[in-house]
């Protein structure tokens, strides 16, 4: 079976290298739907493996020059301390088989919301611009404290569910800096904040006792190549199509886990 990790870590791979997003949403699920790993144990898993797959994406984003360091500040106010009272919870309250249920419908929804950001990102790119351009002194002195109250937001779903730090965060900040984050910083700033969320978040799982090292080190034997051929191809394939083949996908299986 351990082949069959690696597969999925390649397929899940070249999906991220082809759009960007659907990491954690993508092989959380797989992890628990069709390898029957725990919930706790698939979360606390794909952390690691997210923290370790964009600290190589953050590198490459910092040496270019592609993040955005005070809103990327902003975020870590907000994600870092409620990642870590997230981890007290559950540590205090068991993450043992008690806590499963909770943490499949916690994933359920925020899959299904994943899904419904991917599809409205240009629109919601659309009215942060508009309210930017409408009260512009306004709307930058309400900048900051948004921003942390969007990175506590990613900081109390992905050390749950390990989900929510591509997309959603993607989402939160086109909406907040409508014209201050280029394509490229908006990336670079989103990959590079969930560098610490999730090696934080992950440090606690491990701590837990839930991360499987060897399941780990298939993923990223078939993620990295597949990370490298995604993003070769990703110039020769439609990544609006792919968004919304990936929306339905993550909408199907937030519906089976709430179901």
């Amino acid at each position: 079976m351990d082949w069959m990790h690696t597969v999925a870590g390649f397929i899940v791979g070249i999906v991220v290298g082809l759009t960007g997003v659907g990491g954690g949403a993508l092989m959380t699920p797989i992890l628990v739907l069709i390898f029957g790993v725990s919930p706790a144990l698939a979360v606390g898993t794909d952390l690691w493996f997210a923290a370790i797959t964009k600290t190589v994406g953050g590198f490459v984003h910092n040496k270019h020059g592609s993040v955005d360091w005070q809103v990327l500040r902003r975020l870590c106010l907000g994600s870092l301390p409620t990642a870590g009272l997230t981890l007290y919870w559950l540590h205090a309250n068991g993450v043992g088989q008690i806590k499963q249920d909770l943490i499949l419908t916690a994933l359920g929804c925020v899959l299904l919301l994943t899904a419904i950001a991917i599809i409205f990102k240009t629109k919601t790119h659309a009215w942060g611009a508009k309210l930017r351009g409408a009260a512009p002194v306004q709307f930058k002195r309400m900048q900051p404290g948004l921003t942390v109250l969007a990175g506590s937001i990613l900081g109390l779903l992905v050390t749950l569910t390990s989900v929510g730090g591509g997309a959603l965060g993607i989402v939160m900040l086109v909406f907040l800096y409508p014209r201050r984050l280029t394509p490229t910083r908006l990336v670079g700033t989103d990959i590079v904040h969930a560098i610490p969320l999730t090696a934080i978040a992950g440090t606690g799982y491990l701590w837990m006792g839930n991360i499987d090292l060897l399941l780990l080190a298939n993923l990223l034997l078939g993620s990295l190549p597949g990370i490298i051929i995604g993003s070769k191809l990703s110039a020769k394939v439609s990544e609006v199509q792919l968004r919304i083949a990936i929306a339905v996908i993550l909408s199907i299986v937030g519906c089976k886990l709430l179901l």
